[in-house]
């Protein structure tokens, strides 16, 4: 037990002999408990060794046997309590029971072969108590300086009493309660909006279905995306990062979602809206409206309602059984739907005068292809991965890639699916592939090759400026795709090929919205995000009301307290550990520590008829600013005191 310390945040060190120690036992000791059992100790007449405890500090030592004694300067003998007894018994018959010698317990556990040694206090070591106040102003300055000593003629300064920390208007700073005043990192990351940390406190409340289901609130995708597809930009913004800890992972509670049940749907108000596309951000749109209380009527020119996530993600990034899962609670929420029709504008025009709104979701459709020689034989990325799909393409041995972005990836990770072996990405710059894509095209045999600057497509593959040939028999372009607007009218506005849109996602004919990659290239969580942010504009047209959006700012991460958390924590393996260790920034847990923390007893709890406020009583409160220290979340905010002159 040398120099051993105690860590408040951790169970105090111990440490269990079952024989004697050796000399200098416990020098420096500053914390933890020793248990010493001197059974058949290797010196029967001396169980603790030479010189035990010299420098001891702190800590406490239990002892049975005999002993030369110990540093009386530093430590003392103490009465073992019936406390002390009952955690020595209880922890006794555990440590023999390690150790296999539980039969020991009797000869062991008799009260009166124990002695207890604990280090003194720097006052007993001084030989003298404390002096107090009252005791030095009387005996010291009253004697010595003031009154009738030296300086006593001098001053006429009033002796009274007074306090040295104010409260009330005195005070400097005065503590606020801001609870939910700022929005949490993760959910200020996530283009959905979704309250992340609202979610991890019903997990800790034991409320899983409910964190699960709440997720419908916001996207009806919450297992394909938050589960497995997105990018998880919520984690990416965990205010844990900071501390050197691993985000909570939200994957864990995203993929419970699969068994997420219909919500209740309320009734139709008549109010009708088209969605046109049925991809993640139209499903979204039509999703939010008929959650809102309006009918939502879906047109995709796909034979299966989802876009990408049904007819060109590999089922390598997300099980097959969960799109289809989550498809079909979508079938039961938006029963209008049709497929297979492609618009021009006259059939635009026509959805435009039969409903109250129309959305434009069709996404982007048309491959981008670099005009080189012999482009005529590359392969769209786009219909490469939706043939692999339906298992109608072989791409054969080599394959070569332009563009090694995210999506270029997907495309070597499924060649090498289908049997390719020798894939090699190329980029005119440091390609921009990141996250499970690039790891997983990398445990394919994926090459990466940049820069280059393709000259020519030929039958022997791809021939670079540089000179350089990279044989294929494939060569397949990943360089984006771009929006299909044909079929809309002059009325609406673009700006390189992409529809103009205002913050509310309206263009510029005020009856049509747009959303997704028709209005800028983005993630699947961007398109759910701008379906969910034009269906709550459109609510509130119908409703009379001028669209308002949520302008909270996102609460500073230096507010939040992550001292609390355990550091040691790799991997998350329930979602309960998941719950626990969340700071829940901007959001109060209701753990109690500003109250427990408050050295005037300030801080309470008052409860609401929906919830519960901290309450901070000025009369008692002197702005020491301990409860905005300690707070996990960053609730308390210490403000400058301006009190009424």
């Amino acid at each position: 037990m040398t120099m051993t310390k105690t860590n408040p945040r951790f169970d105090p060190p111990e440490m269990w002999v079952l024989g004697g120690t050796g000399d200098y036992f416990a020098e420096f000791m500053a914390g933890g408990t020793a248990v010493v059992c001197g059974h058949e100790a290797q010196n029967p007449e001396n169980v603790l060794g030479y010189r035990p405890c010299v420098g001891m500090v702190g800590g406490r030592i239990f002892v049975r046997g005999p002993h030369d004694g110990f540093s009386n300067a530093d430590a003392r003998l103490e009465p073992i309590d019936d406390e002390a007894w009952a955690w020595l018994t209880e922890n006794l018959e555990s440590f023999l029971r390690k150790i296999d010698k539980a039969d020991l317990l009797d000869e062991l556990a008799k009260r009166e072969d124990w002695q207890l040694i604990v280090a003194k206090t720097p006052y007993e070591k001084k030989g003298k108590a404390r002096r107090s106040m009252g005791e030095f102003r009387n005996q010291v300055w009253d004697d010595e300086l003031g009154r009738g000593g030296l300086i006593g003629d001098l001053t006429d300064i009033d002796r009274s009493p007074i306090p040295l920390v104010v409260n009330g208007e005195l005070r400097r700073f005065v503590p606020v309660w801001e609870n939910a005043k700022y929005m949490a990192p993760c959910q200020s990351s996530c283009p959905t909006g979704m309250p992340v940390q609202e979610r991890w406190r019903l997990v800790r409340d034991g409320l899983v279905d409910e964190a699960v289901d709440l997720a419908l609130a916001y996207t009806p995708f919450p297992a394909t995306v938050c589960g497995y597809l997105c990018p998880n930009l919520c984690m990416e913004g965990c205010t844990r990062q900071i501390g050197n800890m691993p985000s909570v992972d939200i994957t864990k509670l995203g993929r419970e979602g699969v068994n997420s049940k219909v919500p209740e749907l309320p009734a139709l108000s008549g109010k009708k809206v088209a969605v046109i596309g049925g991809g993640p951000g139209g499903i979204s749109v039509a999703w939010q409206i008929r959650m809102m209380g309006h009918e939502a009527v879906v047109f995709d020119m796909a034979e299966k309602l989802g876009g990408k996530i049904s007819s060109a993600i590999p089922n390598s990034r997300v099980p097959a059984e969960v799109v289809d899962a989550e498809l079909k609670r979508v079938a039961e929420v938006l029963p209008h739907v049709h497929l297979q029709k492609k618009l021009d504008r006259e059939g635009f025009e026509t959805l435009r005068d039969e409903y109250d709104f129309v959305v434009l979701a069709v996404g982007a459709q048309k491959p981008r292809i670099i005009p080189v020689p012999g482009h005529e034989r590359i392969v769209p990325a786009l219909t490469f991965l939706q043939e692999a799909k339906k298992d109608a393409i072989k791409p054969g041995k080599r394959v070569v890639i332009i563009g090694a972005g995210n999506v270029g990836c997907d495309v070597a990770t499924v060649a090498a699916t289908l049997g390719a072996d020798d894939i090699t990405l190329i980029d005119i710059q440091e390609p921009a592939s990141f996250g499970k894509e690039r790891k997983e095209a990398e445990e394919a045999g994926a090459k990466f090759k940049w820069p280059c600057f393709t000259k020519e497509i030929t039958d022997e593959g791809v021939l670079l400026q540089s000179g350089e040939l990279l044989p294929a028999d494939m060569v397949i372009m990943s360089i984006g795709d771009q929006p299909d607007v044909e079929f809309l009218p002059d009325t609406i506005a673009l700006e390189r090929g992409h529809v103009v849109v205002n913050d509310n996602y309206q263009t510029t004919d005020s009856k049509v919205f747009a959303i997704g990659d028709i209005v800028r290239p983005g993630l699947l969580t961007h398109a759910i995000g701008h379906g969910r942010r034009a269906a709550e504009v459109i609510d509130e047209i119908f409703k009379g009301k001028r669209p308002q959006s949520d302008t909270r700012e996102m609460i500073d991460y230096s507010r939040m307290t992550l001292e609390y958390f355990d550091p040691r924590i790799t991997e998350f393996g329930s979602l309960q550990q998941c719950g626990d260790e969340c700071s829940s920034c901007g959001s109060c847990r209701d753990c109690g520590l500003c109250e427990a923390v408050c050295p005037q007893s300030a801080i309470s709890r008052k409860a609401l008829e929906n919830g519960f406020e901290m309450v901070s009583d000025p009369d008692k409160c002197i702005g020491c600013g301990f409860c905005a220290n300690a707070c996990p979340c960053g609730i308390w905010n210490m403000t400058e005191n301006t009190p009424l002159v």
